[in-house]
């Protein structure tokens, strides 16, 4: 069982009512609005000035009110802090709560007095990073400007971060300076950016890609310098829910199927499976799993009218998305192929 904790915004003053009374109702407001609408809707549009400050305002507040939450209920339990990386594990999901690892350091050093070397040794051992793509908007990149206004302590730490981490990459002999630019947290451009992905990167004990091809493209491409300097730290784990706990919650009648005719093994051993492989030209076999297809699109074309009013016929061909769709995300690519699949197909029905 896990906790989860929903975290909300609120201004922690009332409006100004001298405002309101002379009919400043904006004016009296505003603040209000603006610290609220740090949780009221979640990832913005990062397209404007206001939208981009909002989304790191988002960021700092989700990531410093858990870890807050955290460290409270481990002083509460354990006494001191120390022995946080004996009990405790975040993973940070992409570079969204990469600012995290600034922030613990933060709260060890300077609300719990702890020396630098010694917080930074607990903050790399709670952390683990997975990376989810290897595009470059799933790295966060924050100008230092930004930084610097709204968040000066954290620039300060991050500066001292990545200073430690560059002197200690020349007392190893990593003196190329094409490496040492590479494996900057700052990157130095015209506009100087914070690298969240190498924060988030130097700041974990593992780094991980959802599948083994993910991680061994992360170990070739954006990650390839970490990688030679701390060849033992990106892992592979892979990503999701098995196929097996899939198939026996979410298809009763194929799980049922299968176990009749292999026997129920397979949900414990995948190479079981491959004894189906003598059936797929069995009529009778085939006979049945049609029938348990159809009976499953007789279900969903059932729930479809419930839920939306809409009748579909079950014996039409069905491409069915168990996803949410997102503008960045590939199902809506799939979703575009199924629309044009079925557009050619009216357009030249004799086609098979």
């Amino acid at each position: 069982m896990n906790t989860l904790r929903l975290w909300s915004a609120r201004a922690g003053h009332p409006i100004v009512l001298e405002d309101f009374n002379r009919g400043d109702h904006v004016g009296a407001l505003a603040d209000r609005v603006r610290l609220e609408a740090i949780s009221r809707v979640l990832y913005p549009s990062d397209e404007t000035p206001a939208g981009h400050e909002l989304r790191l305002r988002q960021e700092i507040f989700f990531a410093s009110a858990s870890l807050q939450d955290l460290l409270r209920r481990h002083k509460a339990q354990h006494g001191e802090l120390s022995s946080l990386p004996d009990h405790v594990a975040i993973q940070l999901n992409d570079t969204h709560p990469a600012i995290a690892v600034a922030e613990l350091m933060r709260l060890l050093v300077d609300e719990h007095g702890m020396p630098w070397d010694f917080a930074w040794r607990i903050t790399s051992s709670v952390f683990s990073y997975t990376n989810h793509t290897l595009l470059p908007e799933a790295l966060e990149k924050w100008a230092v400007p930004l930084m610097e206004g709204l968040l000066p302590r954290h620039m300060q730490i991050i500066f001292q971060i990545n200073a430690t981490h560059l002197n200690a990459l020349r007392a190893a002999g990593h003196d190329d300076p094409a490496l040492i630019a590479s494996l900057s947290l700052v990157e130095e451009d015209h506009t100087r950016h914070v690298r969240m992905g190498n924060l988030a990167f130097l700041g974990s004990r593992r780094v991980n890609g959802v599948s083994a091809l993910h991680t061994q493209l992360m170990k070739k491409t954006v990650f390839r310098d970490f990688n030679e300097v701390y060849p033992d730290r990106i892992v592979n784990k892979t990503n999701g829910i098995t196929f097996r706990r899939w198939l026996f919650q979410a298809n009763p009648g194929l799980t049922n199927l299968i176990a009749e005719a292999i026997g129920p093994g397979f949900l414990d051993d995948t190479d079981r499976l491959s004894a189906l492989a003598p059936l797929a030209d069995d009529p009778g076999f085939r006979s049945r799993f049609a029938a348990v297809r159809r009976s499953n699109k007789v279900l969903l074309a059932r729930l479809i009218a419930e839920r939306t009013g809409t009748s579909v016929d079950p014996e039409t061909l069905f491409d069915v998305q168990i996803k949410r769709i997102h503008e960045y995300k590939r199902q809506l690519l799939n979703l575009l192929e199924t629309i044009a699949l079925y557009e050619e197909m009216r357009a030249h029905p004799a086609r098979d």
